[in-house]
């Protein structure tokens, strides 16, 4: 079964996670989603690049999350949510792509 790359977990789980709190209207529902797609791709970016790729894009995701508010207030809640994603989406992919997404030995 082929999986999901840990870049489209990333992006998926900022925008996926905003959408979820906006429609729901239930903020916290929407901070599961986000939660949980982030774990799914530490995991996978763990086995991709090893310890240092999964600490820091982990940490590139929590903050992510955070600037996307304060950018909401200057472009708009949308746009910011997306220029987020496609930000740690790039640096995912920057990360973990050598070996072709495998780990070096």
């Amino acid at each position: 079964m082929a999986r999901v790359p840990a870049t489209v977990v990333a992006a998926g789980g900022l925008v996926g996670g905003y959408a979820v709190a906006r429609w729901t209207k239930k903020r916290p529902l929407g901070g599961v989603a986000l939660a949980g797609a982030g774990a799914v791709a530490a995991r996978q970016w763990h086995r991709e690049g090893g310890t240092k790729a999964s600490v820091g894009l982990s940490a590139a995701y929590l903050a992510a999350f955070g600037a996307s508010h304060p950018l909401a207030k200057k472009v708009g809640a949308w746009p910011a949510v997306f220029t987020v994603a496609g930000t740690v989406a790039t640096a995912s992919w920057l990360v973990t792509r050598r070996g072709g997404g495998a780990r070096a030995a």
